[in-house]
């Protein structure tokens, strides 16, 4: 059955009566009389074939297929209003377009966007994660975050944050307990990111030469190597920024051996020819004092669900 537009008018009086669940209060909303409800939800079981309100002395109830179809209604008519209100949005609402790398978004961006939003509650973000440099053209992103030397053709980069480099595994990994010295780590499973700088890098920095690696597992994003040694697949030599909220929920250690200062740092971008919008310039100057704070916020909780049990993952 496919409903005829001309029966949308219908349709959208179903749906008031359904909320209401009276008569009476959906015509007042409507401004239409109660018979005029009435008609048109009579015009729909009709072509529907069924039976969407119970009629009695005080009043009318949704049958079942009536609450089928106005839950269907009311769904249908938030999304129109979502997009109708998009198409004209708040003067006062400010959109801003910024485009990073995953694993620092995941790791380091998202938990600490909380404390833009609160000092800005009238800018949007617009958020687009990608290895490569998206063009920043007027239709594109405003602002990026990138890792790097700090020179892209056309593109004027401020620095953000060095990084470095350490071991890290899950403490539930074998054998990590027993570790003692950096040379120890190579008898692990190890884990690649494929970033520019490697274990070998790092197995030199620590004064351990003349080692066999063995073959490792490697992974395209750091954010998934992450997730690996977390699930106690292998040690990763994973970046300091990304690395913090794993080591702050205990779901990573550090390994012995020492820090790795990183060959390529965190920059934030912006094309050549375009001036900054004030939005981008507010968002770069909060984007440089978080730097200054290491921590990774955590997750905030409501009152009455802290110090819970955590949840059995056995039960449905």
């Amino acid at each position: 059955m496919i409903l005829r537009p001309a029966l949308l008018p219908a349709l959208g009086v179903f749906a008031v009566a359904a909320r209401h669940q009276n008569f009476a209060r959906a015509a007042q909303e409507l401004h239409l009389t109660a018979s005029a409800v009435s008609h048109h939800v009579r015009r729909l079981e009709e072509l529907l074939g069924t039976v969407l309100f119970q009629r009695h002395a005080r009043g009318v109830r949704l049958t079942a297929e009536g609450r089928q179809l106005a839950d269907a209604a009311a769904a249908a008519l938030s999304d129109l209003n979502a997009v109708a209100g998009n198409l004209h949005p708040q003067a006062d609402i400010v959109p801003l377009r910024v485009t990073t790398i995953r694993s620092l978004s995941y790791c380091w961006l998202i938990p600490r966007l909380p404390r833009f939003t609160r000092q800005h509650p009238r800018m949007r973000i617009e958020l687009q994660t990608s290895t490569e440099l998206v063009r920043f053209d007027e239709s594109g992103p405003e602002l990026g975050i990138r890792y790097g030397l700090g020179q892209w053709p056309g593109m004027t980069a401020h620095h953000l944050m060095d990084d470095e480099l350490c071991p890290v595994a899950s403490p539930a990994l074998a054998g990590v307990s027993a570790l003692r010295d950096a040379a120890q780590i190579a008898a692990l499973p190890l884990l690649s990111d494929m970033s520019p700088q490697g274990w070998r890098d790092w197995f030199r920095a620590a004064g351990v030469r003349g080692l066999d690696l063995p073959s490792l597992h490697t992974f395209s994003d750091s954010t998934d190597a992450m997730r690996a040694a977390v699930y106690g697949i292998g040690a990763v030599l994973a970046r300091k920024h990304i690395a913090q909220p794993y080591l702050q929920r205990y779901e990573l250690v550090r390994l012995p051996g020492p820090a790795l200062k990183a060959r390529y740092a965190y920059y934030v971008v912006h094309a050549d020819h375009r001036a900054l919008s004030p939005t981008a310039q507010a968002f770069m100057d909060w984007l440089k004092r978080e730097a200054l704070d290491e921590r990774t916020p955590l997750p905030a909780l409501p009152d009455e669900l802290l110090g819970l049990p955590p949840a059995d993952p056995t039960r449905d």
